[in-house]
């Protein structure tokens, strides 16, 4: 670790701290209708809108109606996706003349798209046509993170109001999410990242002679050997700028190219290193400020971001400090920090982002359900490709995801001051709402599914010699780690992959698949369960015996409760997985 790699770390934080406030006042204003600059833009489209779809922007929806219409509008979507990938060969906007997309994948990526986690099984550039990356991806990539906000700020509201049987409308929060906060947004800065040399174009790929050609040398099964010459190079490009952006805004992370955002055309600068990882933070980091406005309870907003921020910080901390050192089993190797080299673990990084903007990047996209990466979490270092791991396992309440993140973290409010009332003896209240037995049964619900779902399909893996260990790169604790991690991945709606394992199969396609909409949709029904049930309570003054949310001590009984839930419940695992590779890396054994 070095002195400019935690100036750089601190100077991400402090732009983002800086943000927080103005952007969470304003994303409160926009869905609770109250005036802002932007309405002589916007209302006249809006207003058109509803007039063409048919939508009473003025009726407001019981929790159950609000889980229904987002129900409905996921599958529809989804099944849009789907076919759009399945008929791409006779569709205009593919110069590659890439054919349809295999049944399997086709589902895998309608799921992962439509449940804002972007986890991608397949090369994109050879893969997906320049229409289905625009119309049926990118748009998704607006839709998905829109519908985050919507649930977030539905809970939102549950806890606001009082004596209320609705939680507001659907389609109003959708659509305001979109063309108020995220479009505009995308505007800005996806001309931002044009100027830093993202590329945006409809061109064919462009073929090009390499400066020093290749010979490859192949042994064929009947042990003759064929000599090729590699002298020619395929340069992909596309519309890649317009996704990049809502790719990190939209916490999505599914990448217009294989390599993500290690690839020069999608992340070319440090400049634009630092865009995006702002981009992949400031909508979950605002939330916490929308939260205090929209609840009267400023405090309690940084309260909880004060909690994101810890975590945060320990979890940078442990993957720069792990990926900064050197690795035991490369002797007579200089991998010491100069002024000429970067030393401690390179592999799998770019040279021009280095140890601590790729530790940092590794910790933002998985505290962050976003998945976008800038360097492969395969190739850290057990303990610093532990961190993604946990972050992931947590529950992706670190920040987390668009909309994701927030409702993530107040189910785990909920059960934080649960906890302080068994403590004192008394029913737990929170910001004048009693937390009552429906309320902790949905909140245990919903933590519980997450899990379920991650250890039993990490399982079924791990006991499938035909099916799971048959796709992977690597054998011992990091090949379960490969698993463990795809689950993960899907089930938290994160997108980033431990990239030694191959997923374009049937089997893990379609398990793959179903673990991101058990991830997405299972936990948010129980969760707008909650909210309907808090929104009709009656406010209760507080007491000598209420149980303080604005305060350092619910910041540390909240990252305690988040550490238990989390970290403990997925330690037996662990301990098979990253803690033992790591033990026996230094034991001198490798896999």
């Amino acid at each position: 670790m070095t002195p400019n790699g935690w100036l750089q770390i601190l100077l991400f934080f402090g732009i983002l701290l800086v943000t927080t406030k103005p952007l969470g006042v304003y994303m409160a204003r926009v869905l609770e209708r109250e005036r802002t600059l932007a309405d002589r833009l916007f209302n006249p489209i809006e207003r058109l809108l509803y007039r063409i779809t048919g939508i009473d922007d003025s009726h407001e929806m019981r929790w159950t109606e609000y889980a229904a219409a987002m129900l409905l509008f996921s599958v529809t979507t989804m099944l849009l996706t789907y076919v759009l990938q399945r008929i791409q060969g006779i569709l205009p906007w593919n110069p590659q003349h890439l054919g349809k997309v295999a049944p399997d994948l086709a589902f895998n990526t309608a799921a992962s798209f439509t449940s804002n986690t972007n986890w991608q099984a397949y090369i994109p550039e050879s893969t997906m046509s320049y229409l289905t990356q625009m119309l049926g991806l990118a748009t998704h990539n607006f839709w998905s993170a829109a519908v985050g906000i919507a649930i977030a700020v539905a809970l939102i509201r549950g806890i606001a109001r009082k004596e209320s049987t609705t939680i507001g409308n659907f389609w109003v929060d959708l659509t305001r999410a979109i063309t108020r906060i995220l479009l505009p947004f995308c505007v800005v800065f996806g001309l931002i990242l044009v100027s830093q040399g993202v590329v945006q174009n409809l061109k064919p790929y462009d073929t090009v002679k390499v400066l020093e050609p290749q010979k490859i040398i192949t042994t064929g099964s009947n042990g003759k050997q064929t000599t090729q010459i590699v002298a020619d190079q395929t340069i992909a490009q596309g519309p890649t700028a317009s996704q990049e952006v809502i790719k990190m805004l939209g916490t999505n992370g599914g990448g217009f190219f294989n390599a993500n955002s290690a690839h020069p055309f999608e992340n070319p600068t440090p400049l634009s290193n630092l865009i995006e990882m702002l981009l992949i933070f400031c909508i979950p980091a605002a939330l916490t400020a929308t939260l205090g406005k929209m609840t009267g309870t400023p405090r309690h907003g940084w309260a909880v971001f004060a909690a994101m921020s810890v975590l945060f910080f320990a979890g940078v901390l442990i993957s720069y400090s792990s990926e900064s050192q050197s690795n035991p089993l490369l002797h007579g190797v200089n991998q010491q920090i100069t002024l000429t080299q970067p030393g401690g673990n390179m592999e799998g990084k770019e040279v021009r982002f280095g140890i601590a903007n790729s530790a940092l990047f590794a910790t933002a996209t998985t505290d962050a359900s976003c998945g976008a990466v800038n360097s492969m979490h395969d190739s850290f270092m057990p303990l610093g490709g532990l961190v993604p791991l946990i972050n992931i396992m947590l529950g992706e309440v670190v920040f987390g995801g668009v909309g994701a993140g927030i409702y993530g973290m107040l189910i785990m409010v909920v059960l934080t001051v649960f906890i302080a009332g068994l403590m004192v003896g008394r029913t737990p209240e929170y910001l004048g709402k009693k937390i009552e037995a429906y309320d902790v049964k949905m909140a245990m619900l919903y933590v519980l599914i997450f899990p379920l779902s991650i250890l039993v399909f990490t399982a079924i893996a791990a006991l499938s010699p035909n099916y799971g260990l048959s796709s992977l790169n690597n054998a011992g604790p990091h090949g379960l780690t490969e698993m463990l991690y795809a689950f993960t991945s899907a089930t938290g709606n994160n997108g980033s992959a431990f990239a030694g394992l191959n997923a374009n199969t049937h089997f893990y396609n379609l398990a793959l698949g179903f673990a991101m909409l058990i991830g997405r949709f299972l936990m948010i029904v129980p969760m707008l369960a909650i909210a309907g049930n808090l929104a009709t309570k009656k406010l209760v003054p507080p007491s000598s015996g209420t149980f303080p949310v604005t305060t350092p001590l619910f910041t540390t009984l909240l990252i305690g409760v988040i550490l238990i839930v989390g970290a403990l419940t997925f330690f037996p695992v662990l301990s098979l997985g990253p803690v033992l590779e790591h033990l026996l890396l230094h034991a001198g054994k490798m896999f």
